[in-house]
């Protein structure tokens, strides 16, 4: 009888591990991101991508961003929390015919405009137009160090040394003011925290340096 009561347990208790397991996987693979709500959040991630880079781990849109010569392109801008979250698909709103004229000719293709406007531009608070300008403007208050216009040949840097080039060129932003994000030995992006009138500024939790200590090559933007 007790043999027949530990193999009642074992069966039952193998079913709660199964059943939690399932939930996990579940959880993991369906669960939507949570909604926010628009104009709510702290500050913006002004976000740029190194185009040689973006190109390579983006095939379907090399062929509207590849053979530019791009250095530095707009990849987004973020609203975020000082907590170190994030609002994110705030709404379902479509980009309008003369909004998505304005989009792509700022962002470096199509597809990265449309999913940065659904993700984090209906979390701003502002209209597509208002958003696309908005963005353009956090663009041309940072100034890309020289040494990053189209290299012809590829560069071999630390993080340290991308950030210290970008400090240099844009004294006004604080020691914690950006972040440099590296992966698969190359550099990927800078982000630079701006206040929400896009000043530089601290950025909150979570905006880290992702770079390792070694260097990484900043490859060539010719031949992309």
């Amino acid at each position: 009888m007790k043999q027949q009561r530990n193999q009642a347990l074992r069966v039952t208790l193998a079913a709660l591990t199964a059943l939690a397991c399932a939930v996990a996987f579940a959880r993991h693979h369906h669960a939507k991101p949570a909604a926010g709500t628009p104009g709510r959040f702290d500050y913006y991630v002004l976000t740029l991508s190194w185009s040689p880079t973006y190109c390579l781990t983006h095939p379907q849109d090399r062929h509207q961003c590849s053979g530019k010569g791009y250095g530095f392109v707009l990849h987004g801008l973020w609203p975020q929390y000082d907590s170190g979250n994030w609002p994110e698909f705030c709404s379902t709103d479509p980009l309008p015919p003369d909004a998505r004229q304005l989009g792509v000719s700022l962002f470096p293709s199509q597809n990265l405009m449309e999913h940065e406007w659904q993700r984090h531009g209906t979390c701003s608070g502002l209209g597509a137009i208002a958003y696309f300008r908005t963005a353009d403007k956090a663009l041309a208050a940072i100034h890309v160090p020289s040494g990053f216009e189209a290299p012809r040949h590829s560069l071999s840097m630390t993080g340290a040394q991308i950030s210290s080039a970008f400090h240099a060129a844009n004294p006004s932003i604080p020691a914690d003011g950006l972040s440099v994000a590296c992966g698969r030995g190359e550099l990927t992006e800078v982000r630079v925290c701006l206040t929400r009138g896009l000043t530089p500024r601290s950025c909150g939790k979570g905006v880290r340096d992702t770079c390792p200590a070694s260097p990484v090559e900043v490859p060539a933007t010719r031949g992309q």
